[in-house]
């Protein structure tokens, strides 16, 4: 079985996401939440590499944060509607979350992003 794990912003502690999806391969980035109504509540995916998404075909909004290499947010996009790109060039991964998690949690950029085991 595959670990698990959870988003934790390290400077607030507020939890990002219960469980995250790992999209390191071209197959796993180019599905992310196709196909699906809605983002699952609680959820996120984290593609890497990555420093551009779109939400082309999507069929609801989601927030992104733009990491670098630390996990430290470069880019904050919350409210990504369907058939919009999002880009930030010093970014080296992507974290899809639910819309709406960005302004929840007050993530901003310069935040530490850590991802927690989960037992």
């Amino acid at each position: 079985m595959a670990q698990q794990f959870r988003i934790v912003n390290a400077r607030s502690g507020a939890v990002l996401a219960g469980a995250v999806t790992l999209a390191h391969d071209s197959q796993s980035r180019r599905k992310g939440w196709l196909g699906i109504d809605a983002a699952p509540p609680g959820e996120a995916i984290w593609l890497e590499p990555c420093e551009a998404v779109h939400c082309f075909f999507m069929r609801f909004t989601i927030d992104v944060l733009f990491l670098d290499r630390r996990l430290r947010v470069v880019r904050c996009r919350p409210l990504l509607r369907p058939w919009r790109i999002a880009v930030c060039l010093r970014a080296n991964s992507v974290i899809e979350l639910c819309a709406g998690t960005i302004d929840a949690t007050g993530t901003v950029a310069g935040d530490q992003i850590v991802l927690e085991p989960v037992a």
